[in-house]
């Protein structure tokens, strides 16, 4: 709106020098023809995106505009001379930059001679080819705010959207890690209370209460991930895999050498610990388990190996296979890397590393982890 007021006020001023000549009739209405189509040329050339239109369209539009620019001069002279400043303004919008700054200051130039050939003094001369300039650095800056404006406000909104669809996957990431591997405990605790109960009784009532409780720090991981506050421990998650994998009955070998470590990273490889010890009691038939959790050179060493994998598997969920690619988003968000290998003698071997501290300015390379994903072992 502010763009249309200031060309209809450029427009009126043309009008009224053209109404203080006292024209015939057909001649003022001739001019005031022109004066129409030269503003919507203009409002045409002052859109967004004007400037990627055909280059013959363009040309034919400003080749039009230069037309009902000059021709009326030779009848309206001086008085016609406002509307040279939306050509210059036009050519500045639609033309390459410096193609369009030659033949903006030629249009200004051009100015000079109105006057010059009515008799003028030279000062009307220089006020001409002046005005004419700054017409067109108005109208060109202000078109251009406009687009500007409007690239804002799709911008702002695109980031909102982002913002939401980043909380969105936070949110499901965090479920994921925390519940999958809470409920892969809860469930193997559960066969295990099952053939307790009819032998060893007691021993069924203990694992009961390890169900209770897993169940409900399942519910405040939960009540965490959806405040965001959700921070993990690798030395705790150690400490509970080595006594799942213990219930489970599998031999389990541990070398743990951690000190202390940045908040970040250690959520992190904690949840890259859930997610390997998830995977290995669903989706896998191992009897020995290897973990290694050491500092060395100023990074965290994680590794969890086993000897179970089935290389035949495929789980049938709509919604599988996501945890490795969560965990490799993670840990690249601390400047870590995850990688995986599958040997030939069904061992399954999964290494994270990570630094003691992340760097400020992690590498984005989220699409490159999304297309790598691997399925879940």
């Amino acid at each position: 709106m502010i763009l249309t007021a200031a060309l209809l006020s450029y427009l009126a001023i043309t009008t009224l020098n053209i109404l203080a000549a006292k024209l015939d009739p057909t001649t003022l209405t001739a001019g005031l023809l022109c004066l129409a189509a030269i503003f919507t040329i203009q409002l045409r050339h002052s859109q967004p995106g004007a400037n990627r239109a055909p280059l013959w369209q363009r040309l034919t539009t400003l080749g039009t505009q230069a037309l009902l620019t000059y021709l009326p001069i030779v009848v309206f002279h001086a008085e016609w001379g406002a509307m040279a400043g939306f050509l210059a303004g036009s050519l500045l919008l639609l033309l390459p930059s410096k193609v369009a700054w030659v033949a903006y200051g030629a249009v200004g130039l051009s100015m000079l001679v109105p006057p010059a050939l009515d008799g003028r003094p030279a000062l009307d001369s220089v006020y001409l080819c002046q005005s004419t300039l700054l017409t067109g650095l108005v109208v060109y800056g202000l078109s251009r705010l406009a687009d500007l404006v409007r690239i804002l406000h799709e911008t702002r909104d695109q980031l909102t959207r982002m913002a939401v669809t980043k909380e969105r996957l936070r949110f499901a990431r965090d479920l994921h890690d925390l519940l999958g591997y809470s409920l892969s405990a809860i469930t193997l605790k559960s066969e295990l209370i099952h053939r307790l109960v009819p032998t060893h009784p007691q021993r069924a009532m203990e694992e009961v209460h390890d169900v209770l409780a897993i169940s409900r720090q399942s519910l405040a991981d939960v009540r965490m991930v959806a405040s965001g506050l959700l921070d993990m421990s690798l030395e705790e998650e150690l400490t509970s895999a080595l006594s799942l994998l213990g219930t489970a009955g599998l031999e389990v070998h541990a070398d743990i050498r951690l000190g202390t470590m940045n908040q970040q990273v250690d959520t992190v490889l904690a949840a890259v610990l859930r997610e390997a010890i998830t995977n290995l009691l669903r989706h896998s038939k191992a009897s020995r388990c290897e973990i290694t959790a050491v500092r060395e050179d100023g990074r965290i060493r994680l590794s969890v190996a086993n000897d179970g994998v089935d290389p035949t598997y495929r789980d049938p969920s709509p919604h599988s296979g996501s945890g490795l690619g969560n965990l490799s988003m993670r840990l690249n968000a601390v400047s870590g890397e995850l990688t995986t290998t599958r040997g030939p003698d069904g061992t399954f071997l999964l290494l994270a590393n990570a630094p003691v501290a992340p760097s400020r300015h992690p590498p984005d390379t989220e699409d490159d982890v999304l297309s790598s994903q691997e399925p879940a072992a």
